[in-house]
This record gives structure tokens, C-alpha cells and sequence, in this order.
């Protein structure tokens, strides 16, 4: 196999890679291929061992990162671009999910033509990943919630389906390689680069727990909900024979989804529904074996949202027949049983199970993992991703790297530590206090270095008397119930009135509370998408090269449009900053109608309508094909 180096120039694959020698890669096609398949998985390894089997796909073996022999002797990629510019800065895209696709489709065309880019990834399509659940039940079809990456590149950009295996920081080029697939050797060539684009995601996170990784299935990839759907029909099929015990059955027909944050839940409310719906119409003796648990380590579903709607869907799943099994951990998985430690009662118990899910926790991914330690000592300490400043520029990269997603982190920076800065600027009269004037100019002109400090300052706004619209807004925000950020500012503000003066140490005080309720930003695809759109913007407002002053440009400021779940029987739940929690019917119709909107082509839209009539008038196919 060859990789294109140029329109007329080949790549011939690399020599002696990954424990094949140059005489074993010379044999005839039919030996060759006869050898490779040696080196794969059998059938049955596939479910017994699902992250084995994917991560020789999505995610580069640790091992070999670093490793790579004869990196120099590696074809070398020229741009295919026949109207290359000299100079042309080359931007180089890693990942094909959220952040990397939402940048490519919103990159205008005239001004990708000023940059050569590329993007890789072993992916050659982007999934809509919140619809994962209805693929799992067959409430959607996989096809229609994944799109083409070559459909977003046209006319902006290169592909590469090729998996990632090194960044070298310091020549500043990458080393590529296309899988073992359809019998053919591994094929590796190498990409330099100005700008790096870093947005391969995480990967799931086992916590250490015996077991996980050879019973249980993850929940990232499309790979995962067809598992877990022909793995729900098998159960049943089998729990169907004649000869199966009593015993076996209730196994078999116990799923147990561990985690209980919107993906676990989810996938606990699609399974729910493709029983009631669908197969207890199928096999109505099974049913009274049939039971779904969701294991949560907290006293409460759904912790990021609101108390409201965490004891609303507890109060559905009850009713539903679905058992919460809260304040409790997984322990270990074996081939027959979770074990499930309640850290309340201290006692730990067996929970048989015929297909188990794992979907709580998210860790570094292996190629993060080699950039952060290629990068200066000292630059990069975070426990899971890279850390950027606001314009997401990796820190220690000198600008030449950008990391978006669940790969990266945004710094932000402890406006304590200027405590005596901002106290000197803010203090005008130079009496040595801060009137709450003051205090509110002050907190308003640091928010642009401290956007912490943007909340605060217009509470304050509101307190001095302004009548701006903004004032009124956070006004009517800090009367809502639940609103944690309104709650938190009335705590530290509330008591504040126009003759209250702060002094040096006060204000030191206030800002240290301020700054320990900083948070990351969440893992989820809202950011990833907004941040593709925010780095968009910045090569339409300047060409972007390493050297780039972006001091000019707003760092990247995300912005919360709230947050929807899918809770079963046609019923979803909505927390939104501005009108709240709601929940029910009519949010159930609310969800639909956002998902599928949300998708990124006309095309997947009208899929994913008519499946959801599809499945609401035929049912659903439970065949496994």
C-alpha cells in the first residue's frame, strides 16, 4: 500500500515497522496477508475484550510511542495543493470528533485558502455523539448520525485516515500511520507543520478497577452502541432456549450501566425502552427476569445539574422499574458479576449481569500524554489534558500548538495573587479602602485578565444604583433558585451595601473565595464545538503563524445554552441557566427536535427524523446482522 507524498510522487510504506522485517513485507500478497491475520483478534475476542480491540484502531499503544525507529528515513508529506503559495502556513488538524470538525465547517473557504491544511485521524467520519444511546437501543441507525470527514474538507483542507503516533515539538512535525487493514502492512509517513491543532479527545477511564477492561463495554464509539445492541438481542435470545436455567436467565437479562451522568443515564432510559416497547411484545415470558441498574458513586443522579431534576428522574426510573444503586462503587467486574461496594453501609455486593456498561470517568489520551512530556519541564502539570491560556494555545509550545476539547484545559489564573495590584488601582481617593464603587470598577476592569472576577463586578453593578441591562439580568439571575453561581455571588456580595469599605486584607479575603470557586471547563461537546468556532474566527480576523500577537483578539469565553437528557418513555430533562429546570413531555419533544437539528448536514437531519418515526410506528429491528 502507498501513502501520496504528491500528485506524482508515491510513498512506499515504511521498512521493518512494528515487527514486520522488510523480507517478511516482501513475501507474495496471499503469505503477507495470511501473516497479518495471525497478528489479529479472533471473532470472540471482539466481545470480550472491546477496548483491546478498539484502541488498536482509535488510540496509539503507549509502548510504541516515542519508539518509532527510523523516523528520518519516513516519507516525507508535500502539499497536494497545485496552487501552493510559498510560505502558506501549514496547519495540521489531529481528530475528527467535536472541536476538530466544528473548526473545518466553520472555517470559511477564502480564508482556508490561505493556509495549507490537513487533518488526521484514524476516523474517517465525525459521529454525533449524544444520539450514541438510540443507536444502541435501534431507535436510530448508525448511518444516520455519522458524516463523511471528507465532506467537511472539500475545497479547505487535506485527509489523512491515519492514526497520530508521535508529535516531535522540536522539528515541529508529526509522524502518521495508516492501520493494518484488508490484509496490507502498515504504511507511515511524517507531516510538518506551523500551527498544531490538538483534538483527539480522552479516553475512558477504568480508575484502576479489576476487571473493567476485559468485561465491560465502554460507551465513546459507534463500535460501542452496535455492541451493546447485539449484545442486549443475544442475551435475550439465549435467556429464549429451552435448556436455560432459571438462574442463567435472570444473568442474562440483568444490564447493569455504571455511572450516572447523562450518558449512563441515557443509555439506562433507551434499553428501558426497547423492552417495554418492543421486546416484551417479542418474548412477554422473559420480562419478569428482565431488570436495569445504574450504579453511581454520589446520593444522586445527574450530579451537574440541578437538585430538581436529579430527584425528578429518580422519581421516573422508580416508576419505571429502573433501580438506582447510589452511594456505591464498583470494586471489581468479573466474567459473572459486578461487584458493587456501598460506601455507606460499608457492605459489598454481587450483581450478576449479561451485559454491563461502563460509562463514567474520562482519562488522558496516550498522544496528549507524549506531547505533554515533550513539552519544557514545568510547563505542563495537569493530571489529564494540556494546558492552554484563553486563546488556547498550549502552554510551553511557543504558539506553535493549539489544543481543543477534552484534550485541553484553559489556565486560569489566581486573581489573588494581584490582590495588591488591583487594591492600589482600584483605591482612587488613596485612603486605603475600597468604597463599593470602587470595588465595582475595579472587579469590572480585572475581569478582562480575571474573567472570574465578570460575575461579581455586575452583581455590584446592580448594587451601586446602574440601571444597564446586564445588571438587571444578574439581578433576576440571583433571585432564581439553584442558580449556584447567583447563589455563590449573594454569599459573598450580598451583604454589601453603599457605605461597606474593604481593606487591603478584606479585599484579599474576598478575591481568595472567588478564585476557589474557579472550574474547568466540562468534557462535554458543547465546548469542543464552541471552541472549533472560536478558533474559526481567529484565522478569519489574522493570519495565523506561531509568531502572532493574538493580544488584540478576546480570549475564548464559553458560554452555557444549558443542558438536555433523555430520562425514557418520551420524557427528557432540561437545565438551562436563563428559565431553569424543566422536565417532562413537552422537553421530551424539546430534545427531539434539538438533536435533530443539531446535526451537522441536511442530510443526518432527515435521517434521524425519519428514524424517529421509523421507530415509533414499525418498532424497532432487533435482528443482529
Amino acid at each position: 500500500m502507498t501513502i501520496v507524498q504528491s500528485m506524482k510522487q508515491p510513498f512506499a510504506p515504511s521498512s521493518g515497522y512494528k515487527g514486520f522485517s522488510q523480507q517478511q513485507l516482501a513475501v507474495s500478497p496471499l503469505t503477507r496477508k495470511s501473516a497479518l491475520r495471525l497478528r489479529k483478534f479472533p471473532r470472540s475476542a471482539h466481545r470480550s475484550f472491546p477496548k483491546t480491540v478498539r484502541a488498536a484502531v482509535e488510540t496509539p499503544e503507549p509502548e510504541k510511542l516515542g519508539k518509532l525507529e527510523e523516523k528520518s528515513s519516513l516519507p516525507l508529506y508535500k502539499s497536494m495543493d497545485q496552487e501552493d503559495i510559498p510560505g502558506k502556513p501549514r496547519i495540521v488538524v489531529l481528530g475528527s470528533g467535536w472541536a476538530s470538525m466544528s473548526f473545518i465547517k466553520s472555517l470559511p473557504v477564502s480564508v482556508a485558502r490561505n493556509y495549507d491544511i490537513a487533518v488526521v485521524s484514524p476516523r474517517n467520519y465525525f459521529l454525533y455523539t449524544p444520539l450514541l444511546p438510540a443507536v444502541a437501543s435501534g431507535t436510530c441507525e448508525e448511518r444516520s448520525i455519522v458524516e463523511p470527514v471528507r465532506n467537511f474538507v472539500v475545497g479547505k483542507a487535506n485527509f489523512f485516515e491515519a492514526t497520530c503516533q508521535e508529535v516531535d515539538t522540536k522539528n515541529k512535525r508529526i509522524v502518521c500511520c495508516f492501520p493494518k487493514d484488508a490484509g496490507f502492512s502498515e504504511a507511515c509517513f511524517q507531516v510538518p507543520y506551523d500551527i498544531l491543532v490538538v483534538a483527539v479527545g480522552s479516553t475512558q477511564n477504568t480508575f484502576g478497577c479489576p476487571g473493567v477492561e476485559e468485561n465491560c463495554m465502554f460507551f465513546k464509539s459507534i463500535e460501542d452502541a452496535k455492541r451493546l445492541r447485539m449484545q442486549i438481542s443475544e442475551c435475550f435470545e439465549r435467556a429464549a432456549l429451552p435448556y436455560t436455567t432459571e438462574e442463567e436467565r435472570q444473568k442474562l437479562l440483568s444490564f447493569v450501566i455504571v455511572g450516572g451522568g447523562p450518558t449512563g443515564i441515557e443509555v439506562a432510559a433507551e434499553v428501558h425502552d426497547m423492552v417495554t416497547e418492543n421486546l416484551k411484545r417479542l418474548y412477554p415470558e422473559l420480562m419478569k427476569y428482565v431488570k436495569i441498574r445504574v450504579v453511581e458513586l454520589m446520593d444522586h443522579v445527574l450530579g451537574t445539574y440541578d437538585r430538581a431534576i436529579s430527584e425528578y428522574t429518580a422519581q421516573q426510573f422508580n416508576r419505571s422499574g429502573i433501580e438506582l444503586v447510589i452511594n456505591s462503587r464498583v470494586s471489581g467486574v468479573t466474567p459473572k458479576a459486578v461487584e458493587v461496594f456501598n460506601t455507606k453501609t460499608e457492605q459489598t455486593e454481587e450483581i450478576p449481569y449479561g451485559a454491563c456498561v461502563w460509562a463514567t470517568g474520562i482519562k488522558m489520551h496516550p498522544l496528549v500524554k507524549q506531547i505533554q512530556q515533550a513539552l519544557p519541564e514545568g510547563t505542563q502539570d495537569h493530571f489529564r489534558c494540556l494546558v492552554t491560556d484563553k486563546y488556547l494555545r498550549v502552554k510551553g509550545s511557543d504558539g506553535t500548538i493549539f489544543c481543543l476539547g477534552d484534550a485541553g484545559t484553559i489556565s486560569q489564573e489566581q486573581a489573588q495573587a494581584r490582590a495588591a495590584e488591583l487594591f492600589k488601582e482600584g483605591d482612587t481617593d488613596g485612603d486605603g479602602k475600597l468604597q463599593l464603587r470602587e470595588l465595582r470598577d475595579i472587579l469590572i476592569k480585572g475581569s478582562k485578565d480575571f474573567p472570574q472576577l465578570a460575575e461579581y463586578a455586575v452583581f455590584l453593578d446592580g448594587k451601586a444604583g446602574s440601571l444597564r441591562f446586564g445588571s438587571l439580568v444578574k439581578k433576576v439571575l440571583s433571585a432564581m433558585k439553584g442558580n449556584s453561581k447567583a447563589e455563590q455571588t449573594e454569599i459573598l456580595l450580598g451583604e454589601l451595601d453603599m457605605s461597606s469599605e474593604l481593606t487591603l486584607e478584606q479585599f484579599e479575603e474576598l478575591l481568595s473565595k472567588i478564585d476557589a470557586g474557579l472550574r474547568g471547563l466540562p468534557a462535554t461537546a458543547q465546548v469542543a464545538n464552541q471552541q472549533g468556532q472560536y478558533l474559526a474566527r481567529i484565522l478569519g480576523r489574522t493570519t495565523l503563524t506561531p509568531e502572532t500577537d493574538l493580544s488584540e483578539c478576546d480570549g475564548f469565553d464559553y458560554s452555557h445554552k444549558g443542558s438536555l437528557a433523555y430520562i425514557g418513555q418520551d420524557k427528557a430533562v432540561l437545565d438551562q441557566p436563563l428559565i431553569g429546570s424543566l422536565f417532562g413531555f413537552g422537553v421530551g419533544i424539546l430534545w427531539k427536535g434539538y438533536e435533530t437539528y443539531g446535526q451537522f448536514s441536511t442530510r443526518n437531519r432527515v435521517l434521524v427524523a425519519v428514524d424517529w418515526l421509523r421507530s415509533k410506528i414499525f418498532g424497532r429491528d432487533i435482528s443482529r446482522i
